[in-house]
C-alpha cells in the first residue's frame, strides 16, 4: 500500500533505508499489509512507523502489477492527508516533499514508476 500525500502542489517522498529491498531507492510512503489487517489499518500503521504521522487514509487511486526477479508485486495508491504534521525519517532513511517536474532526480523502484506515470498522465 502507498499514500498520495500532496501538499501545495508537491508530493511526501519517502527513501527506502539503506537495509531494506531496494535500498536507497525513493517511493510514496506506505508499506505490506499484515495478516488480518485491512489496507487502511496497514496504511495508518505503515505511515506513523516511518514517517512519524497520523494519516487519514481516503481513496483508491490506483493500482499497478509489476513484475520483479521471482515475484510480482501489486502496489495500491490511496489518497491520503496528514494535516499540517511534519514528516520525520523513521523506518526510512529520509523524506522529502517533491514537485512532480523534479521527480526525475529521485531514482524509484519499477513499480512505484508506474503509479507515478499513472498518477501523472505520463
Amino acid at each position: 500500500m502507498s499514500a498520495e500525500i500532496v501538499r501545495n502542489g508537491t508530493y511526501l517522498l519517502t527513501q527506502r533505508a539503506p537495509h531494506a529491498v531496494l535500498p536507497h531507492l525513493w517511493e510514496f510512503p506506505g508499506g505490506r499489509v499484515r495478516e488480518g489487517e485491512s489496507d487502511e489499518a496497514a496504511l495508518q500503521r505503515a505511515i506513523d512507523e516511518r514517517i512519524g504521522c497520523k494519516a487519514e487514509v481516503g481513496e483508491l487511486l490506483l493500482e499497478v502489477t509489476h513484475p520483479y526477479s521471482g515475484y510480482d508485486l501489486t502496489l495500491a495508491l490511496y489518497r491520503c492527508d496528514i494535516g499540517t504534521q511534519s514528516p520525520s525519517a523513521g523506518l526510512v532513511a529520509d523524506v522529502a516533499w517533491v514537485a512532480p517536474a523534479d521527480f526525475g532526480s529521485y531514482p524509484f523502484p519499477g513499480a512505484d514508476q508506474k503509479t507515478i506515470d499513472l498518477l501523472l498522465g505520463l
